[in-house]
C-alpha cells in the first residue's frame, strides 16, 4: 500500500488506551538507510512506521499529536526547558 492511501485522521485518533500494541510499528525495528537522500530516507520511515502518531518505542506507547500554532518546536522545548528552573 503507497503511503499516499492511510488514512491521516484514523491514525490520528488512534487510542494509546484501547490500541493493541502488538499492531503498532516499533521504532527498534525500523531499517532506514542514511545515506539515502532526505526524500527517500522520509518515505522509507513511513512505510515501515506505518502510523506516524502512533507507534511503539520499545515497550512504550508514543502518540504524537500537534498544535495548530505558530510557535516553532525550537520555541516550545526552550520554554518547556526554562519552565524546569523554576
Amino acid at each position: 500500500m503507497s503511503i499516499m492511501n492511510y488514512d491521516l485522521t484514523a491514525m490520528k485518533n488512534v487510542d494509546i488506551r484501547t490500541v493493541d500494541p502488538s499492531t503498532l510499528a516499533n521504532l527498534h525495528d525500523l531499517q532506514i538507510d542514511f545515506d539515502l537522500p532526505v526524500a527517500e530516507k522520509a518515505t522509507a520511515y513511513l512505510e515501515q512506521i506505518k502510523n506516524s502518531y502512533c507507534f511503539n518505542c520499545g515497550d512504550v506507547i508514543v502518540k504524537v499529536s500537534y498544535a495548530e500554532t505558530t510557535t516553532s518546536i525550537e520555541d516550545c522545548m526552550e520554554g518547556f526547558y526554562r519552565s524546569l528552573r523554576s
